[in-house]
């Protein structure tokens, strides 16, 4: 394929042909399909904490320990993932298909780690900690929907065409 086809082709698809034999050879994709819906539990699991906690006053510490969790693994899917666009992008981050989406994880990574330094300061108190932590969950559900509408836009690109955070095998939320 000459430079001009392929950024024809890279115009009109999410992944060029040779992107696509980088993205399912390497193992960095399986890793984004374990941790995309381990995460996505945690967030459920948290997301119930966390309101159980707003709504009830009881609960702050398995509150708290939950949102550590879950910004412990939005870490280690950013920094996986970063590796991931690398091998089938040449790029850590900011790679042409998924340029929006990494903007995106910005601010989720921000407010997460807003929430981290909050509670390791004891700034804002419990309650401002708390809804400081659904900000970062709200900000989350909107970076994971672009995540699945890319991935939709993969597989109509034809083939197993799993996007940043997805597995081949899998289908399933980030």
């Amino acid at each position: 394929m000459t430079r001009h086809q392929e950024t024809q082709s890279r115009d009109r698809c999410l992944y060029t042909a040779e992107e696509r034999r980088r993205r399912d050879s390497t193992p960095w994709t399986l890793v984004q399909g374990i941790l995309a819906p381990v995460q996505f539990l945690a967030f459920m699991v948290s997301l119930a904490l966390v309101l159980r906690y707003l709504a009830t006053g009881e609960g702050f510490g398995a509150a708290t320990a939950s949102v550590v969790v879950k910004t412990g693994l939005l870490y280690a899917i950013m920094v996986t993932g970063a590796v991931w666009e690398k091998v089938v992008f040449g790029q850590y981050l900011f790679a042409r298909p998924f340029f929006w989406e990494d903007v995106f994880s910005m601010a989720v990574l921000a407010l997460h780690t807003a929430y981290l330094a909050a509670l390791a300061a004891g700034a804002m108190g419990a309650v401002g900690q708390m809804w400081l932590a659904l900000a970062a969950y709200a900000a989350y559900l909107i970076n994971a929907t672009q995540f699945v509408l890319k991935l939709r836009a993969a597989r109509r690109e034809g083939g197993s065409a799993p996007a940043r955070g997805q597995a081949p095998a899998l289908g399933v939320l980030p």
